[in-house]
């Protein structure tokens, strides 16, 4: 008896001689629109987005009918005084919580749910190239991302504008910015965190493409993020702090100051960028590696770390080794004249506003001679680093008195250059969180405000 053989597969030019219609790979675009139809299929992106678009601007509306601010978290002061600090104090809890957890449902999971579903031999033969679906994968993830970072920023910021409207925000050496300036700097700040927002992304996808069904694939941007911002906390160089690729998430504070610290916004942006594209290299690279014949297939296992894990540790020594040269920063860019001149501008800037609200006659920064003198504390302990126990005596000079104005600040300055100066005296200056003007008590702008010290600027002592 004997056994018949299956017929082979007619080539592209035998399957014209005999009628039979080749196979064509699926384009990208049409496998695009699949996986993004699949993601937005899924009840749980269905509620994020809705939460994206929704929550932020109800949690604005909430905080601005509030008799008690968010005085802890950047531009949260100045929340009942213009709608633009609304989408910033979103920003910056977006950063350190949302865009990551996001990162991970969707990014994370995006090639580990066929594992799970064991979809993969019938997604090969619908689309009929690894390439194509790695590509349609990667962006529909893409696309999802973005769409959720444009509820935040947009919900935000349509929220605080409902709220107080469009009015003049303070930045955080105490210049004032008009509303025009404001909404262009709030959304390049939404802009630039995108690049650390796709380094996360790119490395869910490198999660899920190389620890397969695994849930840990799933928390990898997050764990990832978790240990960036532990790292952001210690008192690590600035090269070092900079070749993170979450930087961004943090370096768009320097938008807000006069002149703008472009400098390490930009290279948090190229870095995040480099991530991106080298994680999603590495993701691309594992998947067309991959064993599709396998049905128990669950991640390349060992190999993940030599292809995965370690040049991204590569990156990083590279990214520092070479901006250490580059910018000339050196230890943790944090030093007695870079504090000084930032506390001495900003008590300039909002030394002007308290003028404007008690109806004494204007004087310019240049007349007022603002300047500051701080330590730690003690001589046996450097005039430089982070950390609580900064003391500042700022002195100025009204125009027509030989007197001189002193004022006493408590200093609390956290490792990526931001501080709050905490007002402690003379009562009349700074001593007392509300000032009584013609028209009512305010909010005194010289009792507690928020400011930033350049890491990468050169100290002028």
């Amino acid at each position: 008896m004997t056994t018949a053989t299956p017929a082979p597969t007619p080539a592209p030019a035998a399957a014209a001689e005999t009628g039979v219609p080749a196979a064509r790979r699926v384009p990208v675009a049409r496998a695009y629109r699949f996986e993004l139809v699949k993601l937005v299929a899924q009840w749980r992106i269905r509620l994020l987005v809705l939460a994206c678009w929704i929550v932020p601007a109800l949690f604005v509306i909430g905080v601005e009918q509030q008799s008690t601010l968010p005085s802890d978290t950047l531009f949260g002061r100045w929340m009942h005084a213009t709608g633009w600090a609304g989408p910033l104090v979103v920003l910056g809890f977006a950063g350190t919580w949302a865009l990551p957890l996001l990162t991970s449902v969707v990014a994370g999971d995006v090639f580990a749910a066929e594992d799970r579903l064991g979809t993969w031999r019938h997604l090969l033969v619908a689309v009929r190239s690894p390439r194509r679906i790695f590509a349609a994968k990667a962006l529909a993830g893409l696309t999802v991302i973005l769409l959720l970072v444009a509820g935040l920023a947009c919900s935000g910021a349509a929220g605080g504008l409902v709220a107080v409207g469009g009015r003049p925000l303070v930045g955080l050496d105490g210049h004032v910015l008009a509303p025009g300036d404001a909404a262009g700097k709030v959304a390049l700040a939404w802009v630039c965190v995108l690049a650390p927002t796709l380094a996360l992304a790119a490395i869910g996808l490198l999660g899920s493409v190389t620890l397969g069904r695994s849930p840990t694939g799933l928390l990898l941007p997050a764990l990832v993020a978790l240990a960036m911002q532990l790292a952001q906390l210690l008192p690590l160089p600035v090269a070092v702090r900079l070749a993170l690729p979450g930087y961004a998430f943090t370096a768009w504070n320097g938008l807000f100051t006069s002149p703008e610290q472009y400098g390490p916004l930009l290279i948090g942006v190229a870095v995040g960028l480099a991530w991106a594209v080298t994680a999603t290299a590495l993701a691309y690279l594992l998947f067309l590696r991959r064993d599709f014949t396998n049905p128990a297939h669950d991640g390349p296992g060992r190999r993940a770390v030599v292809l995965g894990v370690l040049p991204l540790a590569g990156l990083l020594a590279v990214t520092a080794a070479v901006l250490s040269p580059a910018t000339g920063a050196t230890g943790s860019g944090i030093e007695q004249a870079k504090v000084e001149r930032s506390v001495a501008t900003a008590f300039a800037h909002l030394y002007r506003m308290q003028t404007r609200q008690l109806n004494r006659p204007d004087v310019s920064e240049a007349r007022l001679r603002a300047t500051a003198a701080c330590d730690k504390g003690s001589i046996r302990v450097p005039v430089r680093g982070p950390g609580n126990d900064w003391h500042c005596v700022v002195s100025w000079h009204l125009p027509g008195t030989d007197a001189t104005g002193t004022a006493v600040y408590q200093l609390d300055i956290t490792s990526d250059g931001r501080f709050v100066a905490d007002g402690d005296g003379p009562k009349e200056v700074n001593g007392y969180f509300l000032v009584r003007t013609p028209t009512g008590d305010a909010p005194n702008p010289l009792w507690q405000f928020d400011g930033d010290v350049e890491l990468l600027s050169h100290s002028k002592g």
